[in-house]
């Protein structure tokens, strides 16, 4: 009868311990989700392009999305939230990006020049700095932020 205590005793130790163990691992489980998605902040852009004829802004922030078609509205028009898909892509032309050097990025065109091209320029307010693109041609931006403007531009036309 004592060994058969002892015997239930240590295998109630052992299923509580276990149980233990099995809420620390959810528990740092959830933590390390959690940092992930801090991680995978993106800051807020602002990608803007616009001729004589033609006006498109395009701000991305908190995963969601405002198109503006009008210059001169003063609404600020409607947020659409971006797909995990479309914002993992954001996030990882973005982190090809160095914000230090965005606004030395050389334009490959210059049709805006001569009405060719809308004149554009991308802005990114990051850790409360603005970091702002010289302006280049609608379609034609620098090599270093294409992947990324061509993101922005096709979530704006999705919209």
């Amino acid at each position: 009868m004592k060994n058969i205590s002892i015997l239930l005793t240590v295998i109630f130790a052992f299923m509580s311990c276990n149980c233990q163990k099995k809420a620390v691992d959810q528990s740092s489980l959830t933590s390390n989700v959690s940092s992930v998605n801090q991680q995978a902040k993106l800051p807020k852009l602002e990608y803007e392009a616009n001729t004589r004829g033609f006006y498109q802004k395009i701000i991305i922030e908190n995963q969601e999305m405002i198109v503006s078609n009008d210059r001169n509205s003063s609404e600020k028009g409607t947020a659409v939230k971006i797909s995990d898909s479309d914002f993992k892509e954001l996030i990882s032309a973005f982190q090809t990006v160095n914000l230090a050097d965005l606004a030395t990025y050389k334009d490959p065109t210059q049709k805006r020049f001569h009405d060719g091209a809308a004149i554009a320029h991308l802005k990114i307010v990051a850790d409360e700095k603005e970091y702002q693109t010289t302006d280049f041609d609608h379609g034609f931006p620098p090599v270093e932020i294409e992947k990324l403007v061509n993101k922005i531009v096709l979530l704006g036309k999705k919209e």
